[in-house]
């Protein structure tokens, strides 16, 4: 499921509040709710290790987590062709997850990757030491890698650690004038990352549709959008989903990507359920370059006011009014909850209409107002947004905004 699929126990999240404090005490006395288990090296680490201890011309390659990547970019400029290919077939994984990278060999070494961990899922569907279910999963993953090795598909992110993280780009990245980055929530990764059934309530569905609309909205304006799976969300809505320990990680992976975009592309955050979470955690670490963060069935950013956020982004919010996340309870205590409803008239988010959408995970669904008023904010229309309001107050103090479509709108 993709961040709070279905109708759940909304019990459960009270339960979990409630008892914050307990969990508090726990925590004092040494216990945690994330452990961090030692362990062989994951295939990423490898891939870096042996990054680091390359060389190339005789020369140490730079080092990828020491190295801006501005230099990096700089590094890889330097070479020739050949010696970025050989590159990205000797490190695949650390080449395709390298910021700083250019996305063209990023694209390449992920598909590299992909291959590697298509071939490793292959043998383990017939390793007899796994349990049936063992070689199911094994199977399942192999043919998700296998899809996503597609030539028409651009990979920009690729992990099959644990549960697996991914990221693909729709549109051309580098000469983009505007790119949108799609957030999801729970229960993502590699397996539902995408979906042929309720194609739109996963990160693939979400991305496509949203880089349609905005192609639709303004032809003239090159946009990218950006389905982005590069966090370790939390797996269903136990303590996890609760908590900011996961929105924390994502929030750095988060800048990391923005920070590495090529060009001087404005950028728009879509951010779905816990996703909505993980961009709340990122705002104040966010460059100028990020102009609006949207949020959609929002359980909190951790803040109780927008601008606690401390960005000079734009923040949105819509909901469903059969969205199921309105009865969370919007607080937090004792690190669980996730503060105030962006929803609220003392948040200060301009809320936005979401006619047609159904539920949950209905935002991104074709001919719904939400993802309308997405593509109008993705290529800088904003005083073409539809507001849930009748006082078009999600408009208020827009009317200098400017910007390709804009301009062609006014």
């Amino acid at each position: 499921m993709t961040s709070f699929d279905s109708t759940p126990q909304l019990n459960v999240w009270r339960m979990l509040l409630a008892l914050a404090v307990v969990f508090v005490m726990l925590g004092a006395t040494g216990w945690t709710a994330v452990r961090h288990h030692r362990g062989a090296a994951t295939p990423l680490a490898a891939s870096l290790s042996a990054w680091e201890r390359g060389r190339l011309g005789g020369h140490r390659l730079p080092d990828p987590n020491r190295t801006a990547p501005a230099r990096l970019a700089r590094f890889f400029a330097s070479l020739d062709a050949h010696q970025r290919t050989r590159l990205a077939a000797r490190y695949p994984l650390a080449v395709g997850n390298m910021n700083g990278a250019p996305v063209s060999l990023r694209y390449r070494a992920n598909h590299i990757a992909l291959g590697q961990a298509r071939e490793a899922e292959r043998r383990r569907m017939r390793d007899g030491r796994l349990s049936p279910a063992g070689r199911h999963d094994a199977g399942r993953r192999m043919h998700r890698y296998e899809a996503l090795m597609s030539q028409k598909r651009r990979i920009l992110a690729f992990d099959p650690t644990g549960t697996g993280r991914v990221a693909e780009v729709f549109g051309n990245l580098g000469p983009a004038e505007r790119v949108s980055v799609v957030v999801p929530g729970v229960d993502t990764d590699v397996l539902t990352f995408q979906r042929t059934r309720r194609e739109y309530t996963a990160p693939v569905g979400m991305a496509k549709a949203l880089y349609r609309a905005e192609r639709e909205a303004d032809p003239r304006t090159r946009t990218a959008v950006i389905a982005w799976a590069d966090y370790t969300a939390p797996g269903g809505l136990g303590m996890e989903a609760a908590a900011g320990v996961r929105a924390e990680e994502g929030a750095v992976r988060l800048g990391a990507l923005v920070r590495a975009l090529p060009g001087r592309s404005r950028v728009a955050l879509y951010c779905h359920s816990y996703g909505s979470v993980v961009c709340g955690v990122a705002a104040r670490s966010l460059p100028a370059r990020v102009s609006d963060i949207a949020v959609a069935g929002s359980p909190g950013m951790r803040v109780e006011k927008a601008a606690q956020l401390r960005t000079a982004a734009r923040v949105w919010a819509v909901r469903d009014a059969d969205d199921w996340i309105e009865d969370v309870p919007h607080l937090e205590v004792g690190g669980l909850g996730h503060g105030a409803d962006p929803m609220s008239s003392g948040f200060g988010a301009r809320v936005l209409s979401a006619r047609g959408a159904e539920g949950h995970t209905g935002y991104f669904e074709p001919g719904t107002d939400s993802l309308r008023n997405f593509a109008e904010i993705g290529i800088g229309a904003y005083r073409a947004v539809r507001c849930a309001h009748e006082d078009d107050a999600c408009r208020r103090g827009l009317s200098g905004a400017s910007g390709t479509a804009e301009a062609g709108r006014a």
